[in-house]
């Protein structure tokens, strides 16, 4: 029994060495791993510290201070300023050229072909500041919208040009055509005028009964009645009425000359032509006579361009030297051939 109970002792004794030296080597561990996390800690936190001394350095040095990269980006947007204020001089220095060529188009190269200003609706009005919203929040937004706006003008002039070159090249094509159609003589022959007695064109006369504006399309040429009425250019007869009053025109001729021109014969005796004859200038149309709203023996003459009565004197001027002109105009006065 003595011997059991010591080989049980020896037994817990064991166990409780082991024990020990299991907690022992625990404490010994946590002895030695403290002090190298605690280490560990203070490294990250001089780091962390360090990375926003740093951050912050950096912010008050960029901030009072120029970067290289700083100087890099000021001088490239120099760059652009100055490339943008050439590309606005060189848009002005075409707009001017532009300018010319429009100038000489209005003044020369249209009044050769005898025909108006081209005018194309809206190509004046500038586009809506929508199509520069995507440009507002930049920086820069003045010199670009601007810039952008000087081109939009550019294109739109130029657009105007290249339509009107257009028309002006197909009217070139048919000069001699042209020349033919264009209502270029009288349409009656001057000597049988009455004492030179020409009512004049006047799209703001004033009724002296009515007391209010009424055009006078034409001009009132006297003379007897049934004095030959020439066509004064090539054309079609597109209108041809001899009878009836025709709010007041009467019997009357309209002819189709092309390129925008029609010619208007009124108050006629007789109707020579019908709708869709071919005529050739000078060729007699009609006789003068009293019909309509008239009050004598007289021929009312229209050359209208596109839509728009204009003044037929001033195409008489083509076959009249600068005395005869004179003398005509001169002897221009208020129609009393049309009754009111």
């Amino acid at each position: 029994m003595e011997q059991k109970e010591e080989g049980f002792a020896t037994q817990r004794l064991a166990h409780e060495a082991q024990i020990l030296t299991h907690e022992a080597q625990i404490l010994t561990r946590e002895v030695v791993t403290a002090p190298f996390r605690l280490k560990t800690y203070r490294l990250i936190r001089k780091i962390l510290i360090g990375f926003i001394l740093a951050s912050l350095a950096n912010f008050l040095f960029s901030y009072f201070f120029y970067t290289p990269k700083m100087y890099r980006i000021l001088s490239d947007n120099r760059e652009l300023t100055i490339r943008y204020r050439i590309l606005q001089d060189r848009i002005r220095t075409a707009q001017r050229r532009v300018d010319e060529i429009r100038h000489r188009d209005n003044g020369v190269y249209r009044s050769l072909f005898a025909t108006d200003t081209l005018s194309v609706p809206g190509v004046w009005q500038p586009y809506p500041d929508a199509k520069y919203a995507s440009m507002a929040d930049d920086d820069y937004a003045p010199l670009m919208i601007g810039t952008w706006k000087q081109l939009d003008a550019l294109a739109r002039t130029i657009y105007l040009e290249s339509v009107s070159f257009d028309e002006l090249q197909l009217l070139s094509k048919n000069k001699e055509q042209m020349a033919t159609a264009v209502p270029a003589i009288w349409p009656i022959d001057r000597k049988a005028l009455h004492n030179n007695h020409i009512g004049a064109f006047n799209p703001r006369r004033f009724h002296p009964i009515l007391h209010r504006i009424v055009a006078h399309e034409g001009i009132d040429l006297g003379c007897d009645r049934g004095t030959p009425v020439y066509a004064t250019g090539d054309a079609t007869v597109e209108l041809a009425e001899g009878a009836g009053y025709n709010g007041g025109y009467g019997h009357q001729v309209l002819l189709n000359h092309e390129f925008g021109y029609k010619t208007r014969y009124a108050h006629l005796s007789d109707v020579l032509v019908k709708p869709g004859d071919k005529v050739k200038r000078g060729q007699i149309i009609a006789r003068t006579g009293n019909t309509g709203r008239s009050s004598g023996p007289h021929l009312h003459y229209e050359v209208i361009l596109k839509g728009t009565p204009v003044n037929p004197i001033n195409y008489f001027n083509r076959n009249m030297s600068a005395e005869e002109y004179e003398e005509l105009m001169e002897n221009l006065r208020e129609t009393n051939f049309e009754k009111y």
